[in-house]
């Protein structure tokens, strides 16, 4: 029996690689191809065959949603089970999905089960599992680790650390001072909404506070809550700019996690959110949301 093969597209190597990880882990045998944009992954399915597509919205050079409606067009790509892996879940993207022929989607962050899931039934409609049940020993998926986007990078061997107690970090060199952002929710700190925005993990969302952001990466704060952020887990950053209200979704990873507050207990935790997107547009948002300067540089909890 032919191995069940998933072509995997987002121009985020730390997304294709969690992607790609998750899926070896809990289907063995599996084989998996990655394209870096709508463009290459076109070229790739001209030339071969694949069971599934996992893919991105945003990308350059060519989008999810133009790739998506370039395989409906396509004969042999008609009924090819095609996964949106996006952060874009406002309803008119779903609708305008929906209607150019998508299969499901896999909103971002995700974990571990939920990716296995939403490919387990798409491969099940298009009657592929059981050749993905012969390519999978019998042995259990569950990892027993809190985070399991450090699961699928780790292949569930690492520690989950728990953060230690640190000095309050000033801004980097090379970040700028972080934006203002009207409206956003809901640390309590000193200059009221400014400087806030969401930042979506697999367990929840938390209100945070913007420390310093850069083109690499920014500095968030955010209340301690019962389950702690975890190093290396995947997120969303959401961003409110304008009066329109338009909000930027900037996909990324917890590069570091630490007390904000010099005590074994602090009530605030300091996250390095490595960005992943390679977007122009992102990147060009980034810029003028470093340009505009301001914000909560510093932050004092409770204040």
């Amino acid at each position: 029996m032919s191995k069940v093969s998933v072509l995997v597209v987002d121009d985020a190597t730390f997304i294709r690689d969690l992607i790609k990880k998750g899926l070896r882990s809990h289907f063995p045998g599996i084989r998996i191809e990655d394209a870096v944009n709508g463009r290459k992954a076109q070229q790739m399915l001209d030339r071969d065959s694949f069971d599934l597509v996992l893919c991105d919205w945003e990308m350059p050079e060519m989008s999810g949603l133009e790739l998506l409606t370039w395989c409906r067009a396509q004969e042999k790509l008609k009924t090819t089970p095609f996964i949106m892996v996006t952060s874009r879940g406002d309803k008119e993207n779903v609708v305008q999905a929906i209607q150019s022929g998508v299969s499901d989607f896999i909103g971002k962050p995700f974990s571990n089960e939920q990716l296995t899931t939403k490919v387990r039934k798409a491969l099940g409609r298009a009657g592929k599992l059981d050749a993905l049940a012969a390519s999978a020993p019998a042995r259990p998926t569950n990892t027993g680790m809190a985070n399991d986007s450090l699961a699928a990078l780790t292949g569930g061997k690492a520690e989950v650390v728990k953060p230690a107690s640190a000095p309050v970090v000033s801004p980097a060199p090379g970040f700028a001072a972080p934006l203002a952002q009207p409206g956003a929710a809901k640390p309590t700190a000193a200059n009221g909404g400014r400087g806030q925005g969401q930042l979506r993990l697999p367990s929840g969302t938390l209100a945070c506070v913007i420390k310093a952001l850069s083109l690499k990466e920014g500095l968030l704060v955010v209340k301690r809550g019962e389950t702690l952020p975890q190093v290396l887990e995947s997120a969303v950053l959401d961003l409110e700019q304008g009066e329109g209200g338009e909000v930027a979704r900037l996909n990324g990873y917890l590069h570091a996690v630490a007390a904000l507050e010099p005590k074994p207990d602090s009530e605030w935790l300091q996250l390095t959110f490595r960005f992943v997107d390679r977007d122009p547009q992102k990147l060009d948002y980034l810029s003028r949301l470093i340009a505009r300067g301001t914000a909560q540089r510093h932050f004092v909890p409770g204040a």
